[in-house]
C-alpha cells in the first residue's frame, strides 16, 4: 500500500440526489481493495442515506456521537462485510427529528469536526458524506478535511448546483474553497470515463454509477474487474493523490480511463 498526501476528504453534493453517498461508498471500497482502512462519516443528517448501506440497528448513530463527546467513535462504526483486504467502516446518521435538530447546533457541528480528526487517527483515510452546504455540520465538515470534492450529476441541473456550491465554499472561507469536481453519470450503461461533462469545466472525473445513485442493492459495485471498477479506482487515486494497487486484466480499458480522468480545480 502506497502512502497518500490526502487522508481526509469531504464529498459535497452539488444538489440533492447527486449520488454523493454512493460515491463515498464506492471510493472507500476501492481504497480498501489495496488493504487500506477507510471510515465513512455521515454529515447528511436530513437524508440519512448512509444508513441504507448497513442492515440492523444503528446505535449510536452519528448524531449521538456528536452530541455525546464521552462516547468513542468506535462505538458507532459499523464494518461493511466486503471481500477486500482492507476495512470499510461507516458511521451513519439515523435519528428522530428532535435529535437531528440538536445535532445541527454549532456545538454539535464542532464535535463532528473532532470526530473526523478522531477517525483520521485510526484509519488510513476518512471520507465525509456531505449534503449541499447549508447547515452547521456541513460547514464543519468541509473545514475539517484535507480536500473537498463536489459531486454533481452530469446534467445542467448538476452544473448549476456545482457552481452554487463552489460559491458557497468561497463565501465560508473553506480551506479548499477551489474544490475538485467529480461528475457522476447515472445511466445503466457500462462505465464511461472521459474529460467531458455538463457545464463549462475544462475536465471532470466522470464515472457511471450502475443502477443510479440511490441504488444500494449492488453497492459497492467497484469490486470487480470491469470498466466501472477501474473508473472508481482511478477516481479514488486522483482524489487522494495515491496509487491504489489494484490490477485489471483489461489493460486497454484502464489505459483509456487513465488518459481521460483529470482532477480539476476551479474553471467555471
Amino acid at each position: 500500500m502506497a502512502s497518500s498526501s490526502i487522508r481526509t476528504l469531504a464529498l459535497v453534493g452539488a444538489v440533492g440526489g447527486a449520488g454523493t453517498t454512493r460515491t463515498a461508498l464506492e471510493c472507500a471500497a476501492a481504497l480498501a481493495r489495496d488493504d487500506r482502512t477507510v471510515a465513512v462519516l455521515d454529515a447528511a443528517y436530513a437524508t440519512q442515506g448512509l444508513s441504507d448501506a448497513v442492515p440492523g440497528r444503528i446505535d449510536p448513530d452519528m448524531t449521538e456521537l456528536c452530541l455525546d463527546s464521552e462516547r468513542p467513535l468506535a462505538q458507532g462504526l459499523l464494518n461493511l462485510d466486503l471481500p477486500v483486504d482492507g476495512r470499510v467502516a461507516v458511521a451513519p446518521a439515523h435519528a428522530p427529528f428532535e435529535r437531528l435538530a440538536r445535532a445541527n447546533a454549532p456545538e454539535a457541528a464542532q464535535a463532528l469536526a473532532e470526530r473526523v480528526s478522531e477517525a483520521a487517527a485510526h484509519f488510513d483515510h476518512v471520507i465525509v458524506d456531505v449534503p449541499p452546504v447549508a447547515t452547521n455540520p456541513a460547514v464543519a465538515a468541509v473545514h475539517a478535511v484535507d480536500r473537498v470534492a463536489i459531486v454533481a450529476p452530469d446534467t445542467e441541473h448538476g452544473a448549476d448546483g456545482r457552481r452554487r456550491q463552489r460559491d458557497v465554499l468561497r463565501d465560508i472561507d473553506a480551506p479548499d474553497s477551489d474544490p475538485a469536481i467529480l461528475t457522476v453519470a447515472t445511466s445503466e450503461s457500462p462505465a464511461v470515463v472521459d474529460g467531458g461533462g455538463a457545464g463549462d469545466d475544462d475536465a471532470n472525473v466522470t464515472a457511471t454509477v450502475p443502477g443510479g445513485p440511490k441504488s444500494f442493492a449492488a453497492a459497492p459495485a467497484c469490486l470487480g474487474d470491469d470498466a466501472f471498477a477501474a473508473a472508481v479506482v482511478r477516481a479514488a487515486e486522483t482524489l487522494f493523490e495515491a496509487e491504489v494497487a489494484v490490477e485489471f486484466e483489461d489493460r486497454s480499458v484502464v489505459s483509456r480511463i487513465s488518459d481521460g480522468v483529470n482532477l480539476v480545480r476551479g474553471g467555471d
